[in-house]
């Protein structure tokens, strides 16, 4: 099966800025009334709603899809494991949700996990310093994403799903178009086809406005540590899926790095019960 795949067509900031330029002009007609109305509670938060516009659209989403010209698709699904994990620490070094003695384990054994796939389960890779360029960027992702769960549940505007995911997208916006006009002066020009418009709608709708809003309410009702759990589903599907319709291979040390990281989510996600005397 021959290896095809749009995003590869596609310059990453390019993509990055047109994916949420079309997020912000399907959710408008639907929002604009709403946040014009809590326009001064959102101004209130714009320091906040621009470092979260940062994290994930300025610098996650573009990372992500540099990451994906240079690795496997089934390394970037297991990076995206360890999301939990950096949550967990970034809530620790933050003091935004407490953190118990499993967690802590559990994100010793997932960054174990991550290090398997880095080195490809070979120590001179490490000792050497002989990573994977896709691998570099997706740790990153990995970092930016952290940072965007963790504070995003500081995030206290009382508005609907779409209309933050709105207000994010307009933020974010401010840092993704000089990184396209950077990239367009650079050679890197889209080539607008139908394919093009496909990959754009989808990324809008799915992995933009859909899962963007179920992300951003499952943090605000059952925080940003127990919503990552269910990060650990990206490999049962993604994996699947690479190896389906872009003819990768499935290695051994994929499925060791799958089961340290899994190992490491359900300790992560495990309470200390309080034993009373």
């Amino acid at each position: 099966m021959e290896n095809l795949l749009f995003l590869e067509d596609i310059p990453p900031y390019s993509l990055t800025f047109f994916r949420w330029l079309a997020v912000w002009l399907i959710l408008l007609p639907f929002t604009y009334k709403e946040i014009l109305k809590n326009k001064n509670d959102i101004f209130n938060s714009l320091p906040l709603l621009f470092f979260l516009g940062l994290m994930t659209i300025g610098l996650f989403v573009p990372f992500v899809y540099t990451a994906l010209q240079y690795t496997q698709v089934i390394n970037a699904s297991l990076f995206n494991t360890a999301i939990p994990a950096a949550i967990i620490l970034f809530c620790f070094i933050f003091k935004f949700e407490k953190t118990n003695f499993f967690q802590l384990l559990g994100l010793l054994v997932s960054t174990l996990g991550v290090l398997v796939i880095i080195t490809r389960s070979d120590l001179n890779v490490l000792l050497n310093l002989d990573f994977n360029v896709g691998d570099i960027w997706m740790v990153a992702a990995v970092i930016c994403w952290g940072l965007y769960s963790t504070f995003l549940k500081k995030l206290k505007l009382k508005i609907s799903l779409f209309s933050t995911v709105q207000v994010l997208c307009t933020c974010g916006l401010f840092f993704a178009f000089p990184q396209f006009l950077y990239e367009y002066s650079q050679g890197a020009v889209v080539n607008i086809n139908k394919n093009f418009l496909y990959v754009i709608i989808y990324t809008a709708i799915f992995p933009s406005i859909v899962s963007y809003s179920c992300w951003t309410g499952a943090i605000s009702i059952i925080g940003a540590n127990r919503a990552g759990i269910f990060v650990s589903l990206i490999p049962l599907f993604s994996t699947g899926m690479a190896i389906f319709l872009f003819d990768e291979q499935f290695k051994l040390y994929h499925l060791i790095a799958s089961i340290l990281i899994i190992i490491g989510l359900f300790l992560s996600n495990k309470k200390i019960h309080n034993v009373k005397s």
